[in-house]
């Protein structure tokens, strides 16, 4: 009997799917609080509290424990990638991870 396990990563907000999931901390009253979201709905969250930790006082970080999934915080999406990997003759899957040569080969045309 064969077995296949799928890891399907969605937005936590919204319920989207996305390989572009990425987990995210946040503190608020003495309460530590993670979310799993896409780069758009990172970015909200980010302009909400934006206000708020420009004016607040850093306390310093804490040590993170557990295992955190990461998504590419800055820079092009894989959908971005993907597009200028096809246009440029690169072999490239509709999902999944966009392999690291690829990724390499967009940033040095950039």
């Amino acid at each position: 009997m064969a077995q296949k396990i799928v890891t399907v990563y969605s937005d936590d907000l919204t319920g989207a799917e996305s390989d572009e999931v990425s987990t995210h901390r946040f503190s608020l009253n003495g309460v530590n609080y993670e979310i799993d979201l896409t780069p758009e709905n990172y970015d909200k969250l980010d302009e909400a509290l934006r206000p708020f930790i420009e004016k607040g006082r850093k306390l310093g970080r804490t040590k993170e424990t557990g295992r955190v999934r990461r998504g590419a915080a800055n820079g092009p999406s894989a959908e971005e990638v993907r597009a200028w990997a096809r246009e440029n003759g690169y072999e490239v899957n509709d999902r999944g991870r966009v392999p690291k040569e690829i990724r390499d080969a967009f940033d040095a045309s950039h």
